[in-house]
């Protein structure tokens, strides 16, 4: 069965989709940092700015991973809770917190881990489906989302969770990979993610088809456009897609209605 068989159907992606994550969880911070060339931090420092962190918001960081994004936010005053369907995930997330912790006890000095200390406290983890949040209605003052909404099985179905547990006028705001509107850019960032996936899974885990999922997720995914008609159908007003990188990532940044 080929990949893009595999991730046809709901079950079958997120079945796929559970066992990708847990088998590069350890490998994750190096590979977002060398399939950008490094641009990921800038994009997720974009990301920070509209959320607009501020002592006492409250923050769902969906899609965590080991942190980054909950970190950042933490470190800015946010209150953040991080989620993440893979345990593998959390796991490091938490190992990071107590890491910090535990150099910001040990000493306060102005350390290149200053970041990750000041937000130690302010930041948690937990395991859990974003198509099944477990939060009450109106929880949360901003809901961030990085490298998330593309790989859930019912994107309809995870952005009506992300305004269930969001309060009234409260922000939605996603990184992602774009589907590039344009055939010719469009055929090019694809044969470049696949070239490059094929290469680095070969190098880190002896398999080719780790990170081929990227373009091959991306052929069924709407796109930065249609992901914005999305959130306005399903209730979300003044949403706004930013292209990124000339319209091969994009953030959106949309309010709950």
């Amino acid at each position: 069965m080929s990949l893009r068989d595999e991730i046809a159907t709901p079950e079958g992606k997120r079945q796929y989709v559970r066992t990708l994550f847990a088998t590069i969880a350890d490998r994750y911070d190096f590979i977002t940092v060398a399939l950008s060339y490094g641009q990921d931090r800038r994009w997720k420092r974009k990301l920070t700015t509209l959320v607009e962190p501020r002592q006492g918001v409250r923050v769902l960081d969906l899609a965590t991973g080991t942190g980054d994004i909950a970190f950042a936010l933490a470190a800015a005053g946010a209150d953040v809770v991080g989620l993440d369907v893979t345990e593998r995930m959390i796991q490091l997330a938490n190992a990071k917190r107590r890491s910090a912790s535990a150099n910001r006890s040990a000493n306060a000095n102005r350390s290149a881990k200053a970041l990750a200390e000041r937000s130690a406290d302010r930041a948690r983890f937990l395991v859990g489906d974003m198509l099944a949040l477990p939060f009450a209605p109106r929880t949360f003052d901003v809901v961030t989302v990085g490298y998330g909404l593309r790989n859930v099985p019912d994107l309809g179905g995870a952005i009506d969770e992300v305004a269930r547990v969001l309060r009234a006028d409260g922000r939605l705001v996603s990184l992602d990979f774009n589907r590039p509107s344009n055939r010719f850019v469009r055929g090019c960032y694809f044969v470049y993610l696949t070239a490059v996936g094929s290469m680095l899974g070969w190098v880190l885990h002896r398999d080719p088809d780790t990170y081929r999922y990227i373009p091959a997720s991306l052929k069924t995914y709407p796109g930065g456009e249609g992901v914005a008609r999305m959130m306005t159908a399903r209730g979300f007003s003044r949403v706004e897609h930013l292209p990124v990188l000339g319209g091969l990532m994009s953030l959106h940044r949309a309010y709950r209605s």
